[in-house]
């Protein structure tokens, strides 16, 4: 299946999906760990709307979509195309008077989504509009990966390249994000995990912020190897060797008779001799 670099887009129109982790846990340690490298969530966020307002004033007709990560689920917290009205309708007439700014806006979004930690919407804004920009998935991630996830994150790689939508990859935390190795090499997008994070806006002004069509101009960073190991869907671990369903493909890291995806039944018994691999 082709990914979304091999249909080089025509115009420079981007709309980016950013997915910020508001993970406070994660976030939290980072601030204890008191590493000169690591930074704290309000450091984070003043290089992410550096980078988000550069990204509006690149084109006059970008969009930007914001989705909050927390540790129970996530939430649609803005669009440029559409929160200006939707936010100043929301107040009353002596608040809806001042000048809000972007920034302004996420950030009071933001504060909402990590009280609330609820659901998300993103399909309406891919969908419609007058415009048509080319989208791409931006995940500013510092937690490390759940295992236990495996399965959607899997189905939302495949659902980005069926797409034709490149997903990037920025990590801020300490360990590299195997998830976000696949998902960025089966896409076309660009995995970076910078070696410094006190310049992380220049980072992702540098390469995340060119759109698509600029990028075929560019050498931007590429990794050097991708973590390929899966998870199996019996104890939610990572591993080297497993046992496949020939029927439903669902990986497994011990034999058994049943697969309890699709409750075929086994009948050859693992080769005598030979232990598997963790």
């Amino acid at each position: 299946m082709a990914s979304a670099g091999s249909n080089p887009p025509q115009d420079d129109v981007s709309l980016v999906v950013a997915l910020l982790d508001t993970n406070p846990f994660f976030w939290a340690s980072a601030a204890s760990s008191g590493q000169a490298s690591s930074l704290t969530f309000p450091q984070f966020l003043e290089h992410v709307l550096a980078f988000f307002n550069s990204i509006l004033l690149l084109h006059q007709m970008n969009q930007l979509v914001v989705i909050g990560t927390g540790t129970n689920s996530c939430e649609f917290i803005y669009d440029s195309s559409a929160m200006n009205s939707e936010y100043k309708k929301s107040k009353d007439s002596k608040a809806s008077q001042e000048i809000l700014t972007p920034s302004t806006i996420l950030v009071q979004q933001l504060e909402d989504f990590i009280r609330r930690d609820q659901a998300l919407n993103i399909q309406r804004i891919l969908r419609g509009g007058p415009s048509h920009p080319q989208p791409r998935i931006l995940c500013l991630q510092g937690s490390p990966d759940g295992p236990q996830q495996y399965v959607a994150v899997m189905n939302a790689i495949f659902s980005a390249q069926r797409s034709m939508v490149p997903i990037d990859s920025c990590i801020v935390g300490s360990q590299h994000s195997a998830f976000l190795q696949q998902a960025s090499h089966i896409t076309g997008g660009i995995y970076l995990k910078p070696q410094q994070p006190e310049g992380l806006f220049q980072f992702l002004a540098m390469v995340f912020a060119t759109d698509l069509h600029t990028r075929r101009f560019l050498q931007l960073p590429r990794p050097t190897g991708v973590d390929f190991r899966a998870s199996c869907f019996c104890h939610k671990k990572t591993i080297d060797m497993g046992y496949v369903c020939s029927v439903c493909l669902s990986i497994f890291c011990e034999h058994s008779k049943k697969c309890s995806t699709c409750e075929s039944t086994f009948n050859q018994k693992p080769p005598s001799g030979q232990k598997r691999k963790d």
